[in-house]
């Protein structure tokens, strides 16, 4: 019997049920996503040894659970409740910058598409604003981390409520896990939880928020994505990444107090589903490796333009051996310190 490959990094998100209208016009309906699965495919670009934490309703299908296990992930950290739960997606590209998670029955008129039956009562329940003290039933517990998970050592915390983010730093800590990343959710990115922040920053490795959700927590305050970086920073995170869809990533070291721009990889976008989660995961994997920000932060740009590519979360997978080291090579030429 093969062993298992040992234990490096934990990736905790969410599993979804995704419905995807593409730029291009294309339907992809009720497919296996989710951004533990984005996160944890970026990851395995570039390493092994990837577990997996989250939980899903008994109505998740269980043949997805198998199909994440043959991929290489270890899933023994994914937890099946007792009772139905509503973990829908909906997601549509006008451009490549643009998504619109909202109205899905105005985007299937607009594109001349049947609307899926399967589709019918949703509700985009992911964006709206959270109590800071509430729960639901996909917040992370601590009894939820099979205690072996702890011998890993770097982690990375995609988008999930303010609760599960305050908590599970400090048990992650308990074991062997130093590297912290955390990519904030938008339901607590806004000025009424800026008091929050330091909490929830210190002793973070790296930060990983969109633009957008800077641009939200910072309404009032200032529109210098910079100024942002150095505030965040001071709470205690050595690294804040700022990502921004097709014109790559910012990047604030806080050690050495530098500043990077670095432009996303030209990739042919077919599908930009799922790309800011991928990156995270490259870029704990790349961080992991080197403990260099700017090279997790090529590392995880690069992850995101072999997603980008096609649809799904293990699209960027099955590529040719060889080529995320070529791209990465390429790439590292095209940064600019300032």
């Amino acid at each position: 019997m093969e062993l298992p490959p040992i234990l490096r990094f934990l990736i905790v998100g969410q599993l979804r049920r995704e419905f995807i209208l593409t730029q291009g016009g294309k339907a992809f309906l009720d497919l296996q996503g989710g951004s533990l699965l984005y996160a944890a495919s970026g990851a395995s670009v570039w390493d092994t040894g990837i577990g997996l934490l989250s939980r899903v309703g008994e109505n998740y299908p269980h043949e997805w659970l198998d199909q994440i296990e043959s991929k290489g992930f270890d899933s023994r950290g994914i937890h099946i409740l007792p009772d139905a739960l509503d973990q829908r997606s909906f997601y549509a590209h006008t451009d490549f910058d643009t998504c619109h998670t909202d109205n899905p029955v105005s985007h299937f008129a607009r594109l001349g598409l049947p609307f899926p039956k399967s589709l019918l009562g949703y509700t985009n329940q992911e964006a709206k604003l959270e109590n800071r003290f509430s729960t639901s039933p996909i917040t992370m517990r601590i009894n939820d981390i099979p205690s072996d998970y702890l011998d890993a050592s770097a982690a990375h915390l995609c988008p999930l409520d303010l609760v599960s983010h305050t908590m599970l730093p400090s048990a992650l800590r308990q074991g062997n896990i130093s590297t912290i990343t955390v990519d904030p959710s938008p339901s607590y990115m806004d000025p009424t939880f800026w008091n929050d922040m330091p909490g929830l920053l210190k002793g973070i490795s790296a930060f990983l928020p969109s633009e957008d959700k800077l641009l939200s927590l910072f309404q009032g305050r200032t529109t210098d994505l910079w100024e942002m970086a150095e505030a965040l920073a001071s709470y205690g995170c050595e690294i804040i990444v700022i990502k921004r869809g097709m014109r790559g990533q910012l990047l604030y070291d806080h050690t050495n107090r530098t500043r990077w721009i670095i432009p996303a990889y030209p990739a042919r976008v077919v599908d930009p589903t799922g790309a800011g989660d991928t990156f995270c995961g490259g870029f704990l994997a790349g961080y992991h490796s080197t403990y260099n920000p700017l090279e997790g932060v090529l590392a995880g740009n690069i992850a995101a333009s072999l997603k980008v590519e096609g649809t799904g979360p293990f699209y960027g997978m099955d590529t040719l051996p060889g080529l995320a080291v070529a791209r990465l090579d390429a790439l590292r030429a095209m940064v600019r310190k300032v």
